[in-house]
């Protein structure tokens, strides 16, 4: 019977084997029903393994040609199945027939940066000019307030447009109406029964939007509304005298929102990231071109390099530097500002990585002190004094990989005695609800977010009895999602097998990301040859398997772990787990294995 596969007792077996990896976790191979994988093969002319992981993923016969190959014009939303859609839409088409002064208010992130990009450079397309404005992270807080919406109306604004924020700023909403200062909200943040009294929401998460897109990052929503103004506007003439935009040129733009947010690349949100990464592919907006040279990444788009080279440059203005410059890089088309642009953020990534770096060992010092197994706790909250709220969102997300737990974490301001908190979750705990239901509970000044990542503002005197609160509220569904963490394994391989045919040939469920994982790949009674330690904690190796073939493989900021102890200990017997990675390096056409987990049969599991 193959690996993996139902056993007499009709429960799936771990594979290879593995009932507690050297992370912790059971091995098992992607379930797959068999009559589904052979109808894949045929129909698509896949390999076995291929079809399997196509299976694997819930794709079905009739999803399957538009998954391997997804295109807009099958799954395309009609605008108007979003709520205020058209709403919305009206209000933007006034606002550039009327001349009247808008402005689009940003989150300070790469989807409210894309997001902003997307709307200035439609009105730009029609001859007008939209300012952008982000709040200061560090002054201003997240999203709209009464204070930056009375300065905007001082300085002259009639409409402002939210992107990436707004779906819950009701105070600050209310506050604008009392001014004379209209507001669109385009969010895709969960919301309360009772949206915001703007004189537009668009949501696809607003309860009662039949849209079917809660997916979506902002960047997403934005780009179909720049569907639906266009459709507007055609409907009112504009373009007798104008040609009408081309919004595919801005899909680049979308995918990098979609990424950047980890959103569940399924449906249409995976056309248009599938589209977005081709038309980043050209280079043609002048800012990713910039920066993507700066940073020394070129080549064809990809998912790492938008996740793991562009966005942290983009992110790093808003984290510890200007919030507005990642909007501005996305929206200009002067080389000469889009080089100077890319050349701060830059600079800033260098120095928001050692700010990163002390946070995180503090953080992690803090929980292995207070903390006898944190791996055991349903929630993980962590706070220390004067932790820049730059990056504690992606301290909490190395922590969240390390413990595979949610984790918290809080920097707090000691003159004034209040937190600013950012957390990251596990599949299968919902870390947005929980925080919300904490607000309501008046556990905090502010808080929200989606499930897999929020956000919070905590006074540090309360700081303890939230911890209580959320380990209470996601005790059930912290240890679900503990007894489910499993590696899935999509194919076995060996050094020799595990070339780049294959890797290309799993290409083509790309791109990868949540809702479509990366395949993985496992290889049964390797030795760890050559081991050594990286700078920042990363191993590096080749595996072998007695037949004369090497395969490169590195694992990521495992150093101090079990893991990263037991690769560098080297030696033959062991199983390893991890995705295929493209190493062209050199012109080189090759692939290394980026391992994700290992497991030693010699030991119990």
């Amino acid at each position: 019977m193959p690996e993996g596969q139902s056993g007499p007792d009709g429960h799936a077996q771990a594979f290879l084997g593995v009932t507690r990896s050297l992370t912790g976790r059971l091995w098992r191979q992607s379930p797959a029903d068999e009559n589904l994988v052979r109808a894949h093969a045929l129909h698509h002319g896949l390999s076995e393994p291929l079809a399997r992981a196509l299976a694997a993923r819930g794709v079905g016969q009739a999803q399957a040609g538009d998954f391997l190959e997804p295109t807009l014009k099958a799954l395309f939303p009609d605008p108007s199945s979003f709520m205020d859609m058209d709403r919305a839409a009206e209000l933007l088409v006034d606002a550039v027939v009327q001349d009247r002064p808008t402005v689009v208010f940003a989150d300070y992130d790469v989807d409210g940066a894309t997001s902003a990009a997307m709307l200035v450079r439609w009105f730009r397309a029609m001859g007008k000019t939209l300012p952008i404005y982000v709040p200061d992270r560090m002054t201003e807080g997240y999203g709209p307030s009464p204070a930056a919406f009375r300065r905007l109306r001082e300085q002259g604004a009639e409409l402002v447009v939210t992107v990436d924020c707004g779906a819950a700023a009701y105070d600050a909403i209310a506050a604008a109406a009392q001014i004379g200062l209209q507001v669109a909200v385009i969010d895709h943040h969960l919301m309360r029964e009772d949206p915001p009294a703007a004189a537009a929401v668009v949501n696809p998460n607003r309860p009662g939007c039949n849209s079917g897109q809660g997916v979506l990052a902002a960047a997403g929503v934005v780009f179909v509304l720049l569907a639906a103004l266009n459709r507007e506007a055609r409907r009112r003439g504009l373009f007798a005298d104008r040609p009408e935009p081309d919004i595919r040129q801005w899909l680049d733009l979308a995918a990098l929102g979609a990424i950047c947010d980890v959103t569940r690349l399924t449906g249409f949100n995976r056309a248009l990231t599938r589209q977005g990464l081709k038309v980043m592919s050209a280079w043609g907006n002048p800012g990713l071109k910039a920066l993507i040279t700066v940073a020394k990444a070129e080549g064809p788009a990809s998912v790492f390099q938008t996740g793991f080279v562009l966005g942290p440059r983009i992110n790093a203005g808003g984290r510890i530097g200007r919030s507005d410059l990642g909007a501005r890089l996305l929206s200009t088309d002067d080389p000469l500002e889009a080089q100077a642009l890319a050349e701060e953020l830059d600079s800033l990534n260098q120095s928001r990585r050692e700010v990163e770096r002390e946070v995180a060992e503090r953080a992690a010092e803090s929980i292995e002190r207070t903390h006898a197994a944190p791996g055991d706790l349903p929630a993980i909250v962590v706070s220390g004094q004067d932790w820049h709220p730059g990056v504690i969102g992606i301290v909490a997300g190395r922590l969240r990989e390390r413990y595979r737990r949610p984790v918290v974490v809080i920097g707090v301001d000691p003159v004034l005695g209040v937190g600013k908190g950012s957390g990251r979750s596990q599949p299968g705990v919902n870390l947005g609800r929980a925080v919300q239901a904490a607000f309501e509970e008046g556990l905090l000044l502010s808080g929200g977010g989606h499930a897999m990542a929020a956000g919070l503002t905590i006074r540090a005197a309360r700081i303890a009895e939230f911890e209580s609160f959320l380990a209470r509220t996601l005790e059930a569904e912290s240890a679900l999602a503990a007894a489910t963490d499993e590696v899935q394994i999509d194919a076995l391989v060996t050094p020799v097998s595990a070339d780049r045919a294959l890797y290309e040939d799993f290409q083509r469920l790309s791109p990868f990301g949540p809702g479509n994982a990366e395949p993985m790949f496992a290889a049964a009674h390797v030795a760890i040859e050559q081991p050594r330690a990286l700078k920042g904690g990363h191993v590096r190796c080749l595996l072998s398997a007695g037949s004369g073939a090497r395969l490169k493989a590195v694992a990521w900021r495992a150093g101090d772990t079990d893991l990263g102890r037991r690769l560098l200990a080297g030696g033959a017997g062991l199983h390893v787990a991890g995705r295929l990675k493209a190493d062209d390096w050199n012109g080189r056409r090759g692939v290394e294995l980026e391992i994700e987990d290992a497991a030693d049969p010699r030991r119990d599991g």
